[in-house]
């Protein structure tokens, strides 16, 4: 028999098994104890029967005319016999019996009391010094019988009890585990951006250590994250400074040197240092995209974001096109993150993109942003991976491999969704990012 997942079901099950087998246990104990008692009962009744006929059958058998004559006493109404009797003489003669008694079912006279054969209970009796007997029987089966109707009586009700205890174990382990399931629910909504502890009051205090143990590894998470994001940071804003004064002085090496390869040397330094400012720049912002706190939990309209976004990359010489609803697109996303977001995506889209092809910036009244490049189509496992960190797909042109990461890490942490689609939906290739904006509960 293979046990239920849930708890409660394991719970309800195994407590109905234990009930019915308790039953069945106290059941057949009682039949067992009822048995005997039945029997006492019914050897009683066997008895004073006996004691009871005993002296009519004697009267009735002395003021016959003839000796010695079998009669068989009549029944004024058929009826199912469950005591038969037999009255005989000394010399074996059957002077008496009742109406449905059988000779074979009665041995001979061998003395007072109980007697039992294969088949029936006997009682015999004797008056007149032994002269005239009388015999009792009784059929086991008619024991049996009522034994069996007596265990059925009490083994019966498990057919209600049972369902019915079933049925009530399962909604009183279900409010008893309420707690548990609204501690669940609440530790499933946890993340990166979150890592509170729950609130775990109500829990039974068998679940209640579970409960702190959880806490106290999501407090140990929350310090690590918090130290990682907090020297990624850090990290990325102290070079920030140096790397400035490197390119400043590579920059001014460049305009004051002669030697061509001097000249060269620096412009190579140059393009490296900016690849690093770059760098630092991208890792502030996966540091900003992960530290949480992405909602703001008041809804506002974001278009004027994407369009300080979308004019400020189309002054860069790469042409955008940028489809907006007259209306307002409402969302609560933190404006600096959805900016990290927009920023990344259409800058991938720039960089990786068909050269001389339009970018494609579009957000929809039902707050969808895509953004939608052309070139050919990214293979299926590449695209997979593209929102990993430092991934980048078949490309020659120059990144840091963080900017999908980036937006995946700020998409995430404000409960919207990122998709990624290549070839772009409706064509033949190209490549789109689809983010659908969260919505606020206080609009």
């Amino acid at each position: 028999m293979k046990w239920p997942g849930s708890l409660q079901a394991r719970l309800a099950l195994g407590l109905s098994l234990l009930l019915a087998i308790v039953w069945l246990v106290t059941a057949w104990a009682t039949a067992t104890v009822l048995r005997g008692e039945m029997n006492e009962v019914f050897d009683s009744t066997l008895e004073e029967t006996a004691q009871r006929i005993l002296p009519l059958a004697v009267l009735d058998i002395l003021g016959r005319e003839e000796l010695g004559i079998s009669q068989r006493v009549a029944t004024l109404r058929r009826h199912e016999e469950f005591f038969t009797y037999i009255v005989r003489d000394d010399q074996g003669r059957v002077l008496l019996r009742s109406h449905g008694a059988e000779d074979g079912v009665f041995p001979h006279f061998e003395g007072l009391g109980f007697h039992q054969t294969a088949t029936h209970r006997l009682y015999y009796d004797a008056a007149l010094q032994g002269t005239i007997t009388i015999a009792i029987a009784e059929p086991l089966s008619h024991r049996a019988e009522v034994a069996r109707e007596a265990l059925a009586g009490l083994a019966l009700p498990l057919i209600v009890v049972i369902p019915l205890s079933l049925l009530g174990l399962l909604v009183i382990v279900r409010r008893g585990l309420r707690p548990v399931h609204r501690f669940n629910t609440a530790l499933s909504t946890r993340g990166a951006a979150d890592l509170t502890p729950v609130i775990s009051d109500e829990l039974p205090s068998e679940i209640t250590l579970v409960a702190q143990t959880v806490n106290e590894l999501l407090a140990r998470l929350r310090r690590t994250l918090d130290a990682e994001r907090s020297f990624a940071a850090n990290a990325a804003h102290e070079l920030r400074t140096p790397i400035a004064a490197a390119l400043a002085q590579t920059q001014r090496l460049i305009a004051e040197t002669n030697d061509p390869a001097t000249g060269e040397r620096a412009t190579d330094i140059e393009a490296a240092l900016k690849r690093l400012n770059r760098l630092a720049e991208k890792l502030m912002q996966l540091a900003r995209a992960e530290g949480g706190r992405l909602r703001t939990g008041i809804a506002m309209d974001i278009r004027p974001v994407l369009r300080m976004i979308v004019a400020e990359l189309d002054a860069s010489g790469r042409s955008i096109t940028f489809e907006a609803p007259v209306d307002p697109v409402l969302s609560d996303i933190d404006p600096d993150a959805f900016a990290i977001l927009s920023r990344n995506l259409i800058e991938n889209a720039l960089k990786h993109g068909a050269e001389k092809m339009l970018v494609r910036v579009i957000l929809t009244d039902d707050g969808m942003f895509r953004v939608v490049n052309d070139g050919p189509p990214v293979p299926l496992d590449v695209l997979e991976r593209l929102t990993a960190r430092f991934e980048r797909g078949q490309t020659i042109s120059s990144g840091s491999g963080l900017g999908l990461a980036i937006a995946k890490a700020v998409a995430d942490g404000a409960q919207g969704t990122l998709t990624l689609h290549s070839p772009a939906v409706g064509q033949a290739d190209g490549f789109e990012a689809v983010f659908q904006l969260p919505k606020s509960d206080h609009v």
